[in-house]
């Protein structure tokens, strides 16, 4: 499918490269720090296990406080939008700390620098926080295309490449008497030029890239309160994010490639100076920086572009699979090219090594971007904070086990930096690690990455049906709507009331499916039905296929059928649901356009006389939506019921519209309400409660005639309504409190609705649009 041209938007190149410059900075700090912690072990004496926990403890902070920085960025209200403050704030801190961390002395005892060094570390990785989650955001907010977002991820990782091209180099600088009398005198002074340089380069995103404001956005309020409360809403956002397919499979193959990676890399130091040069890091002189320094010239000049090409050509995830095996070949090749008296011989297998972490968050990245959009059209919401945060948690929780597992293994193999010679096999032992662990790494993320669907063609489109939605969305007329907490205006509640079967609250999303499915498998009173397919609108006329297609999926699920015209083909589905030994709620839907009415109400006539309605409804929501008077409406009641004796005859509205019509519920034969706790605001875990009031309510008025809730539900995407919130999973919770509590009270309901239908879209919003148990392709939402 072509894309769109409305989506080939170009980013400038400024703004691209404006964005490198915060790839650089979120580069350097890692790459230096990785360089700087070599000192903690060759000159200040750290043993492993010291080792292992100032590279796990900061960094499992640095993974837990992600997730809620997400939080924060995507719900910030602020001229300057949701992102840019934060960069810049994270950036100074992250530049002062990481500053302060390396004033490390070694007089002080090796207790004491381990402290000190621990905490200052837990400040950095507190501003890398604050920095990195909302900068990753940007990156995925600057463009909708499919290619652009690559070009946009290649040029950062070409930029930000150059850090690890330069940090290497500091080996030489630390351990060269020319320029400093100490390694630890060297990262003390670095440091200060790293920290100012990169914290101002960390600073430019927040400085050169637009936002938009988003003062008047609709978003959590960040009061200290919410902020707290919001964990419950990280931890499903974290769930919802990491049920989507495709982004749990780049989440574990990065998982597996970069921490497999980089439980090795630091390495490299040891191998060659012990390996090579006999434990000698003056002999070793610029081959230990070149290992990592012509790697990522490779990367910058090589890897990159061929890879950017390779997606533009075969795919994303045929470049992934691509790149990824090269680099097999260069892990294992590292086993041979590591040659005493010949260093120069590692250099052949850089050219294949380069290939994987260098093509990883290229095509990660800019895949996880594509990944986003499907969220956005399953839930209704973006949130590239949150998704940014969970790829990057997954990133730094298996970094941290990757420095703890560095220090285990140094300390099984038995390396030990203050040694003048080492113990035999350990040199071994870290050269087969070396190879062996990158390798197994690669292979199990190939292995997961073997079916990933998200082609080009589907990512396009998605962004169309986005766009087409969003575009809806800004056309659209406001909705009507409930009237929002009319129930607490005529019927006062315990706000403090225990939700109906409270402990549904407590389910894993696991049961919570199984529960739902059982519920609707055991079959359920009655289902509004959709018949409208993708691309149709009120007034299009409907196949008896469609209608049939669709009772097939709903049949099995419920005991009635409810349809509300009959005109247009809709005078069909009673037809077609009574061939299938459903019974019926016909309705004609009258408004204000006299002529169209008569039509309607003939046809229900007809429908009923063939004995195709069990009960009929003359009219839904007129009162609410202001067309009809109240007598108007009683003397269309009338009419129908003097063509239709035997047949119960009524009219349908909010229950809270027919407790102030008593002319209406007298001269219906039944009473028909509608129900919606999520249109007047209340929250899935308490909207029990208030459908009890709701039909305890209309039942005061009902002069002892049976009252039926013609329609509730709860949408699955959309936009919150105050408390109430659009989820699959609080539909499923009020779906299983609905069906359990209609059969306990005998109360008979029809729920609103069976299928997905995307015109309402045009009347009441993208949330109108979603209250389906399936989707508009008949699909259980529920899998």
């Amino acid at each position: 499918m072509s894309q769109p041209k409305a989506l080939k938007k170009k980013v400038p190149y400024r703004h691209k490269i404006a964005f490198g410059m915060g790839m650089l900075a979120n580069q350097m700090f890692p790459a230096t720090l990785g360089i700087f912690m070599v000192v903690l072990v060759q000159n200040l004496g750290f043993p492993g296990w010291m080792w292992g926990i100032v590279y796990f403890l900061p960094r499992i902070l640095d993974a837990v406080t992600d997730p809620i920085m997400g939080f924060i960025s995507d719900n910030t209200r602020s001229k300057w939008g949701r992102r840019r403050q934060y960069v810049i704030t994270g950036a100074v801190i992250m530049g002062i700390a990481f500053t302060i961390m390396w004033q490390l002395y070694g007089e002080n005892s090796v207790n004491y620098n381990f402290g000190y060094f621990l905490f200052w570390s837990f400040a950095f990785y507190i501003g890398l926080t604050i920095f990195s989650v909302p900068y990753v955001a940007i990156g995925y907010e600057m463009s909708d295309d499919f290619h652009e977002r690559t070009e946009i991820m290649a040029i950062a990782q070409w930029i930000g490449q150059w850090a690890w091209v330069i940090a290497p180099w500091f080996w030489v600088i630390m351990y060269d008497p020319a320029w400093f009398p100490t390694a630890e005198v060297a990262t003390r002074e670095l440091a200060i030029w790293v920290g100012i340089t990169f914290a101002i380069c960390a600073m430019i995103p927040g400085i050169f890239i637009p936002s938009k404001s988003t003062v008047n956005e609709d978003y959590e309020p960040l009061t200290l309160q919410n902020v707290s409360r919001s964990l419950k809403e990280i931890l499903r956002g974290f769930k919802e994010a990491f049920t989507s397919v495709p982004f749990r499979k780049l989440c574990i193959s990065t998982f597996f490639i970069f921490n497999a990676f980089n439980t090795v890399a630091g390495f490299s130091f040891f191998i060659i100076v012990w390996y090579l040069f006999s434990g000698d890091a003056g002999e070793a002189g610029i081959w230990t920086p070149l290992f990592g320094s012509a790697g990522a010239l490779v990367t910058t000049f090589l890897v990159i572009p061929i890879v950017a090409r390779m997606s533009k050509k075969l795919g994303k995830k045929n470049a992934f699979m691509i790149a990824q095996t090269i680099a097999l070949i260069g892990y294992a090749s590292l086993w041979f090219l590591f040659v005493p008296g010949k260093p120069w011989m590692f250099l052949l297998a850089l050219p294949f090594h380069s290939f994987g972490i260098g093509s990883l968050f290229v095509l990660m990245m800019s895949m996880t971007a594509d990944v986003i959009d499907l969220d956005e059209l399953k839930y209704g919401k973006r949130r590239e904070g949150i998704f940014g945060a969970i790829y990057w948690y997954m990133v730094k929780f298996g970094f941290a086990i990757a420095g703890g597992l560095s220090g285990v293994i140094l300390s099984v193999v038995g390396f030990d930096g203050n040694l003048d010679t080492q113990p035999e096999g350990a040199i071994t032992g870290l050269r087969l690690f070396f190879s062996a662990l990158p390798m197994f790494g690669t292979l199990v993320a190939l292995w997961v990455m073997r079916d990933y669907d998200v082609t080009e063609e589907k990512a396009n489109e998605v962004r169309e049906i986005l766009d087409a939605r969003k575009a809806e969305k800004e056309t659209a007329p406001a909705p009507y709507f409930y009237q929002k907490d009319r129930l607490l205006s005529m019927i006062s509640i315990d706000p403090d009331a225990e939700a109906i079967d409270a402990e549904i609250n407590n389910l894993s999303i696991k049961k919570l499916r199984k529960e739902f499915k059982e519920s609707l498998n055991s079959g359920i009173h009655g289902l509004c039905f959709s018949p409208y397919l993708e691309g149709q609108n009120l007034g299009d006329k409907l196949s008896r296929t469609q209608i049939e297609k669709r009772m097939k999926v709903v049949a099995p699920h419920t005991k009635w059928i409810r349809s509300f015209s009959c005109t247009d083909g809709n005078e069909l589905i009673p037809e077609v649901a009574k061939e299938m030994g459903l019974k019926t709620l016909v309705g004609a839907w009258i408004n204000d356009e006299l002529e169209e009415n008569e039509t309607e109400i003939e046809n229900l006539i007809k429908v009923a006389k063939a004995g195709q309605a069990d009960i009929v409804a003359v009219g839904n929501e007129c009162l609410l939506r202001e067309e009809l008077s109240e007598d108007e409406i009683v003397a269309y009641i009338n009419q129908v019921k003097e063509a239709l004796p035997g047949v119960m005859v009524s009219y349908v509205d909010t229950y809270y519209q027919l407790h102030q019509s008593p002319k209406v519920i007298e001269a219906c034969d039944v009473i028909l309400v509608n129900c919606y706790p999520f249109w007047e605001g209340y929250d899935a875990d308490h909207a029990s409660v208030y459908l009890t009031k709701m039909h305890e309510v209309i039942k005061e008025v009902a002069a002892g005639k049976k009252v039926i809730i013609a329609e509730t539900g709860w949408p699955t995407y959309g936009k919150s309504v105050d408390q109430a919130e659009p989820s699959i999973e609080n539909m499923m919770k009020y779906f299983i409190r609905l069906k359990k509590w209609s059969e306990k009270e005998e109360v008979e309901v029809f729920y609103f609705s069976s299928f997905d239908e995307s015109w309402k879209a045009r009347h009441e919003g993208d949330v109108g649009a979603r209250w389906g148990l399936w989707n508009k392709n008949e699909q259980l939402k529920v899998n």
